[in-house]
């Protein structure tokens, strides 16, 4: 059974940083994509950032780009947000996902992933 287990949330000033990881056990991950999401309060969960567990490659999305990086450490069945430049419209609770991978193309969708962390709570005060 796959469980994926976010931590590193907290609360920070605008501007300051944050790492948010997600510990991935239950499985072999190397054909795994794996995805971090989050849900800003009254609204819809969206997509983040994703990663291929092998070869590394990312998709984020454009509200990130720049700010944010995905990463994923092998030997330790984790994967990182690097969170920099924040802003209070990064308020929310932040989900690690993962999914099979059947391409080579990252998804972006909540509807494509079928594991799913607790959440971590992101509050950035102005």
């Amino acid at each position: 059974q796959v469980q994926l287990v976010e931590s590193g949330g907290g609360l920070v000033q605008a501007g300051g940083s944050l790492r948010l990881s997600c510990a991935a056990s239950g499985r072999t991950f190397t054909n795994y994509h794996m995805g971090w999401f989050r849900q800003p309060p009254g609204k819809e969960r969206e997509f983040v950032a994703a990663i291929r567990w092998i070869g590394g490659s990312t998709a984020y999305a454009d509200s990130v780009k720049g700010r944010f990086t995905i990463s994923r450490d092998n030997a330790e069945n984790t994967v990182y947000l690097h969170m920099n430049s924040l802003s209070p419209e990064d308020t929310a609770v932040y989900y690690c996902a993962a999914r099979q991978a059947y391409s080579k193309v990252l998804v972006t969708t909540t509807a494509g992933y079928n594991y799913w962390g607790q959440g971590t709570q992101v509050t950035v005060s102005s």
